[in-house]
């Protein structure tokens, strides 16, 4: 299932709310789509209409899904988990996410030994969630107001929170917090300079939430999307979901995307007609086209992580070793033969 509308770019891509980065392996190669949402000529720079190009559809190319799939893909998913269902230790529930999916279907003693580490905030990891903010209030307060405007309220939005973000970023010295806005300005400005300002009609929403149930509750399928454009209508498909990303492409964006494209079919009963990741650092989307195939991908890669997960953490499963970018986070690297190698060999 070939990733169909542009090729994935060069470099090494992270998550805005992650601190790993991955090397980079070629994609294929893809055609644009005229686009449904427009805006005055003149106002967009060219990368901004390559954006619209490129997630845009007119309407003979909205696809029609089966009003039964999400019924069909709950099935699916339950008849290929129910084993792992009677693994799973009496009152505890399985939790996915698209990290934890990456994790164990990567280096299974990195994630083993990373749920021992207690999670503490960081640099980067604050640095993701503040652009993630200010990206966020973009889409409300105008194009016009300045990135780095949009930092400062994003922090100071997210300072009056009681969170532990919140206390971190409060106990940051003035250094830190001013090297923060910086690096979060750059993120932003790069969206708001390459991505066309969004439009009402166009129905943004950032920073959503997922939630899928299987088997009453015991496994919880759980996303957060970034940005998503526009809502089904009837069994038609209309929503595209975005994934915002520095750097280039990894070959597990494909899957992530395939995932939240899993749970929107469950959630509504439609999925997104499209799906995409876009790179801030070279300013452009690369998407693909939802079918009942990638859905059943997604599927199969659910079942497959599930069973692993809960093999490793309540079963006599031994964690695989898996070389990687990886490695330079992992906090067994220095006992680990397979990352010294690795490490070793790397540019």
């Amino acid at each position: 299932m070939a990733v169909t509308p542009l090729a994935y770019g060069d470099g090494m891509a992270t998550d805005l709310l992650a601190t790993d980065e991955h090397h980079h392996q070629a994609a294929p190669t893809a055609s644009s789509h005229p686009p449904p949402m427009t805006c005055s000529v003149g106002t967009l720079n060219p990368a901004q209409q390559d954006v619209l190009d490129i997630l845009g559809a007119c309407g003979d190319e909205l696809p029609q899904f089966d009003p039964m799939l999400r019924h069909k893909l709950q099935a699916e998913l339950e008849a290929g988990t129910c084993t792992t269902l009677a693994d799973l230790p009496d009152g505890e529930t399985l939790c996915l996410s698209k990290h934890q999916l990456t994790a164990v279907h990567g280096c299974e003693a990195r994630l083993v030994a990373e749920r021992e580490v207690p999670f503490e905030w960081t640099a980067p990891l604050a640095r993701g969630a503040v652009a993630h903010k200010a990206i966020e209030l973009s889409v409300f307060m105008g194009a016009s107001t300045p990135p780095i405007v949009l930092v400062e309220e994003a922090m100071a939005s997210l300072c009056r929170n009681e969170s532990g973000l919140a206390d971190w970023l409060r106990r940051i010295a003035p250094r830190e917090r001013a090297e923060l806005q910086l690096e979060a300005n750059d993120r932003v400005s790069k969206f708001v300079e390459c991505f066309p300002p969004l439009k009402s009609n166009w129905v943004p929403v950032t920073e959503s939430r997922l939630r899928v149930e299987l088997f009453e509750g015991r496994i919880l399928l759980l996303g957060r999307v970034d940005l998503t454009l526009g809502r089904a209508q009837g069994t038609t498909a209309k929503k595209v979901i975005i994934d915002l990303k520095t750097g280039g492409f990894a070959p597990h964006h494909i899957d992530d995307l395939r995932f939240y494209a899993l749970l929107e079919a469950l959630r509504v009963g439609v999925p997104p007609r499209l799906v995409a990741t876009y790179y801030l650092d070279s300013g452009r989307p690369y998407a693909e086209r939802v079918t009942e195939a990638v859905l059943r991908a997604a599927v199969a890669r659910v079942r497959d992580g599930a069973q692993r997960l809960v093999g490793l953490l309540h079963g006599s499963q031994t964690p695989n070793k898996r070389a990687g970018a990886p490695c330079r986070w992992c906090p067994i690297r220095a006992g680990c033969p397979e990352a010294g190698a690795f490490l070793e060999d790397e540019p």
